[in-house]
């Protein structure tokens, strides 16, 4: 097994557990947005397993920063690229789309981009298994379920989602993703398979990025003495998932056999109000921040929390990281980079 420094808080354990340590040696992985947040600890874990990891990004959103551990490994290597416009000719036993533009403050910019990697990128990921008979996760979203009426969510329900909204660019572009990957595996046999992520965080989320993910925004703004800003009245409610029981699911559907087709949600099945969460990281960070609320985002679903007997059942896989640990784990992160920073 390669040894990396990986610098999670939960350690490589909580990444690899469960997962036979054969079951990846060198295999090669294609990794889209795999310098990325969750590309660049799933392209660590799998190094760590000793597959040969290509990590393909733009880095439009992604960073070196978040691979430089991996670089000069015999079995790493980057590929800078972008997937919506790329030939793919090497053979890779599995791919992993995870090529995206992940905020509402970032993708509603830039619309037709993030339309574009769900379609037309994985497009070629789909040509490129058809090809070559590869394994394909595609990562898609809990977004996929909009503003759901039944929660905790399962598999089986539909959506409701406003497809001309100001963040279907997003949504429609991955259950349009999932539509794709149900084809080719309809018409052609081809081995895809369908993770639908809740919200995950954790270590290298982006500190400078010009949008922020809500736990990102509100660990900043505690460090710094900011106000922490609530859109909406902060009931709306999410269910928070580590980075390292994302991966460890995510390994775990790539790698087991008789999953053709299966679409399966990874998250964390407690619910939060988004206040309670501001107050949460405030008390952790031992911060004086006020709470202020701004305006609700438009089409900003009221409830989001997975209904996850499925990965219960299919991957023997649930969630082992609490908020409050997994808070930690990320704040302690972001002061040593904020530290860094000054």
């Amino acid at each position: 097994m390669v040894r990396t420094r990986f610098n999670s808080g939960a350690g490589l354990e909580a990444f690899i557990q469960g997962i036979e340590e054969d079951s990846l040696k060198e295999r090669n992985v294609l990794i889209t947005g795999g310098a990325g947040f969750i590309g660049s600890w799933l392209a660590e874990a799998l190094v760590a397993l000793g597959a040969k990891v290509t990590a393909l990004d733009n880095l439009s959103t992604g960073s070196l920063k978040n691979i430089e551990q991996l670089m000069g490994l015999s079995n790493f290597k980057f590929l800078r690229g972008d997937v919506s416009t790329l030939k793919i000719e090497e053979r890779y036993d599995f791919i992993v789309h995870a090529a995206s533009l992940p905020a509402p403050d970032i993708y509603v910019k830039k619309p037709v981009e993030t339309m574009l990697s769900n379609s037309l990128g994985l497009l070629n990921i789909l040509e490129a298994s058809r090809n070559h008979d590869s394994v394909v996760l595609y990562t898609s979203t809990s977004e996929v379920y909009g503003d759901a009426e039944t929660v905790p969510t399962p598999e089986d329900y539909w959506g409701r989602v406003n497809p001309i909204g100001i963040r279907s660019c997003y949504d429609e572009s991955k259950r349009f993703g999932e539509a794709l990957c149900m084809a080719y595996f309809r018409q052609y046999g081809v081995d895809a398979r369908i993770v639908r992520l809740f919200n995950t965080y954790g270590p290298r989320l982006d500190p400078n990025a010009s949008y922020a993910r809500v736990i990102s925004r509100f660990i900043i703004q505690a460090l710094n003495g900011q106000p922490i800003t609530v859109h909406g009245d902060g009931k709306q409610t999410r269910s928070f998932l580590y980075i390292s029981d994302a991966v460890n699911a995510l390994i775990r559907l790539m790698v087991k056999e008789g999953l053709k087709g299966e679409v399966v949600n990874v998250g964390n099945p407690d619910e939060i109000k988004i206040l309670e969460l501001a107050e949460l990281v405030r008390r952790i960070t031992e911060s004086k921040s006020p709470i202020v609320f701004s305006p609700p985002r438009p089409d900003d679903p009221r409830r989001r929390c997975p209904d996850i007997s499925k990965a219960r059942k299919l991957l023997e896989w649930e969630p082992k990281t609490s908020l409050d640990d997994g808070l930690k784990f990320t704040i302690e992160w972001f002061k040593k980079v904020l530290l860094h920073e000054r």
